[in-house]
């Protein structure tokens, strides 16, 4: 094969560049990509495109062999690379097929040098074989469960304690996972299950999530599971399961089909090619929105299974820019739990339980100590739950339902499957009124004192 005069002369920079010191090498991807909260999350250089997982766990020893297979395409000439992985023990990587050089440093960098340098533009495979005991990270990752199981759920970071990926709210990717474990035990994950045989003593079961998926949003769950199979009106497909101590959740999601239906109404067509959920029974703080099958605490309750529903298209579907937009997750998923599911579906006066909420927290300046809009690093999951819900019913009263439910529609379509922010949210949303909102906005997501009246009880909020 003979090379154009300009491929030539990228090689050629290339291979002068390897002499040269990482930090100031144009052709070594970012090691982090500068979020304001987790600067060295995700990575420079590629995008990817898709990842197939597999892996092979024991459960009485915590053993876990795996295989990361990642196709990307390169951004830029690449020397070299980082992918994000906290895992077990890394024993080989190869890239298009070929070995290649590994380093692992900082909290969670594997930096990866090809034999051949990666030209901008050309797609890659880079695979990561890895082997060792898992560390139980209690809701942080990889988590033991009470069987002797296992299950992955965090966020903002989760599946760097299991695969190696670009961990980032910015390179979504389709996944595909094979998972072996001894005959007895079950396993779930996203998506549709594509497999699920055993032979002799071992049981291999492969989930496939056809549309794209953030890291944190992946999981893998094994356990003793019972099942509840479902189908949506449409012909969806609803698998959910249920850990041996966790049975007593089953009453609510046998209600998925009419949250779907409802949440459908809200916020447009479901967008994924699956759905159902994952009830654990380990005494974790929280559930996860994890795509198409959130997990599910043991304190879960119907307004949680609305909460995680509301976040396929909130979070899921259309996924923040930086951490610091979170509350265009948590503000959407709280309001459709705590307000519109009682006001709609139980006939419940949400104009009261406002004002009372106000009237409760109003002089209380604990509850106003973190704005909505960029919190901070370490305060993401805080007042977005609490206040967020009031941010958007106040939001709704000051345009009026017609254009506050278009408004929301339209934004989710116009970003589905991708991400957005905060500032592209209010300047959306101005977009729709003739109503000047920078005021109101300021007054409700930057600010740490109660807004003004004005804003507090705009339209028929006002007594």
């Amino acid at each position: 094969m003979r090379l154009s005069g300009l491929v030539c002369g990228v090689v050629a920079a290339l291979l002068l560049a390897a002499a040269g010191p990482a930090y100031a090498d144009p052709f070594v991807g970012a090691p982090g990509l500068d979020d304001p909260y987790y600067p060295m999350d995700g990575n420079g250089g590629y995008d990817v495109l898709h990842y197939d997982v597999t892996i092979d766990y024991d459960p009485p020893t915590y053993q876990l062999t795996g295989t990361a297979r990642i196709a990307a395409v390169a951004t830029q000439a690449l020397r070299a690379f980082n992918l994000d992985f906290a895992g077990p023990e890394v024993r080989m990587v190869t890239v298009n097929h070929q070995p290649a050089s590994f380093d692992r440093n900082g909290e969670h960098e594997l930096t990866v040098t090809p034999l051949l340098p990666i030209l901008p533009g050309l797609p890659f495979t880079v695979t990561v074989d890895y082997a060792g005991e898992m560390t139980n990270t209690v809701g942080e990752g990889w988590t033991f469960a009470p069987s002797g199981g296992a299950f992955v759920a965090g966020e903002p970071h989760s599946a760097t304690t299991w695969y190696p990926l670009n961990d980032t709210p910015l390179d979504k990717a389709t996944f595909a996972l094979h998972a072996t474990v001894p005959a007895e035990w079950e396993v779930m994950s996203n998506g549709l299950r594509t497999q699920n045989t055993v032979l002799a003593d071992k049981r291999t079961v492969s989930w496939e999530s056809r549309v794209p998926v953030l890291g944190y949003l992946t999981t893998v769950a094994i356990d003793h599971f019972s099942f509840l199979d479902q189908r949506r009106a449409n012909g969806t497909p609803l698998v959910s399961a249920f850990a041996p101590d966790a049975e007593h959740n089953r009453e609510y999601e046998e209600r998925l089909p009419e949250i779907l239906d409802f949440a459908e109404q809200l916020y447009g067509p479901y967008p994924f090619e699956a759905g159902g959920g994952i009830y654990v029974d380990a005494d974790i703080l929280f559930s996860l929105e994890t795509q198409t099958r959130p997990i599910y605490s043991p304190r879960s309750d119907l307004q949680t299974v609305v909460h995680e529903i509301a976040h396929q298209w909130w979070g899921d579907a259309v996924s923040v820019r930086q951490w610091s937009d979170i509350c265009l997750n948590e503000c959407f998923a709280s309001y459709t739990a705590d307000y519109l599911w009682p006001e709609r579906m139980e006939g419940e006066d949400v104009d009261a339980q406002y004002r009372e909420t106000i009237a409760k927290w109003y002089d209380k300046q604990r509850f106003w100590d973190i704005p909505l809009e960029n919190p901070g690093a370490g305060f993401e999951f805080t007042s977005v739950y609490y206040r967020g819900p009031l941010f958007l019913h106040a939001l709704r009263k000051q345009l009026g339902d017609d254009v506050f439910f278009g408004a929301i529609r339209e934004f989710l379509a116009r970003h589905a499957y991708g991400n957005a922010s905060m500032p592209e949210f209010r300047t959306f949303v101005q977009s729709k009124t003739g109503t000047d909102l920078t005021g109101f906005f300021d007054a409700w997501l930057n600010q740490t004192s109660p807004p003004a009246d004005e804003y507090l009880y705009p339209g028929d909020l006002r007594l």
